[in-house]
């Protein structure tokens, strides 16, 4: 396998992008895309075809999770970057539905929208990672957060962010430049999966760093170690065991059920994290409820057990 290439990780595992990127080889009758050799068995519903059934209840059961996450962060008024945890946690919900999108086939992978589609996923997965980082920073204050200029900050470089990823993949996906198709893939690989997982494995040290300098306890460490289990538990099962467990399965679910399912846990942790580590006033809290004082449109208190 040359550097950038697709054509093993495709063969094992069903990855949306695997549609639209070169084929393992010249005399294939497909002029683009890899088919795995193993995946997981489609079903059809009133005259509707649904991919990846097992992937889709995951999603749909992470949609449900998210949702009751971010309405336990909005009910902790002046906790410690509450409001960055929102735009995190509200950018996971994006790219879940994106890919409820893709994985279950709401655009097929034969339509014109598909690579947009991908694209958009691939996108909004490397906006959650640059946004959990600067989080993880903002842990130490260097800044004030939930302010205006903290807020727009971070707007801005998940944005940019998103539309590096998107444009580049867009652009490999559909052949628009002469180094960027869907047979020169090395641009998007770097962008999307090398730089990401610097970007995860910076935040992992920023929070452990966190944890040892500035906090009284290390209760949050098994936090973390959880977050790290569950996510390379998820790369893992999706990119080096999804045919071994398509087989073992009968092909009702592969690898990417598994790797989605790993990766809501660690979302799960990534809040339990946070939350180990931030603190809410609850006398003002309750006080601000009973008042009626609207949270949103007031510069807030915060308290956190950073520097208790």
């Amino acid at each position: 396998m040359t550097f950038g290439s697709f054509d093993t990780i495709c063969t094992k595992a069903a990855f949306p992008l695997c549609s639209l990127v070169g084929t393992v080889d010249e005399s294939s009758v497909f002029n683009k895309g890899i088919i795995p050799e193993c995946y997981a068995r489609s079903v059809e519903i009133a005259n509707t075809m649904i991919f990846q059934v097992g992937n889709a209840f995951v999603h749909f059961g992470s949609l449900l999770i998210l949702l009751m996450i971010v309405f336990n962060v909005r009910a902790k008024y002046t906790a410690i970057g509450r409001k960055e945890m929102l735009f995190f946690f509200y950018l996971c919900i994006c790219l879940v539905i994106s890919s409820l999108v893709v994985d279950c086939g709401v655009s097929p992978a034969s339509s014109s929208s598909y690579a947009y589609f991908v694209s958009l996923q691939l996108g909004f997965a490397s906006a959650t990672c640059i946004c959990i980082l600067y989080n993880g920073i903002l842990c130490f204050q260097f800044w004030e957060d939930g302010s205006r200029k903290s807020m727009w900050i971070l707007r801005f470089i998940s944005f940019a962010w998103f539309a590096i990823n998107f444009i580049i993949s867009l652009f490999t996906f559909k052949g628009f430049g002469s180094s960027l198709n869907n047979r020169s893939t090395e641009a998007m690989f770097i962008v999307t999966f090398i730089i990401n997982a610097v970007l995860v494995a910076a935040y992992v040290v920023v929070s452990v760093v966190l944890v040892i300098f500035a906090l009284d306890s290390y209760w949050p460490l098994g936090a973390i170690c959880l977050e790290v289990f569950f996510f390379a538990a998820g790369q893992i099962l999706s990119y080096g065991f999804s045919k071994e467990i398509c087989n073992g399965c009968k092909h009702y679910i592969d690898g990417l059920f598994f790797g989605s399912l790993c990766n809501i846990f660690a979302i799960m942790m990534i809040y339990k994290f946070w939350d180990m580590i931030t603190s809410d006033d609850l006398e003002f809290s309750v006080a601000n409820v009973e008042q009626g004082v609207n949270h949103f449109q007031e510069d807030e208190k915060r308290n956190s057990m950073l520097f208790q």
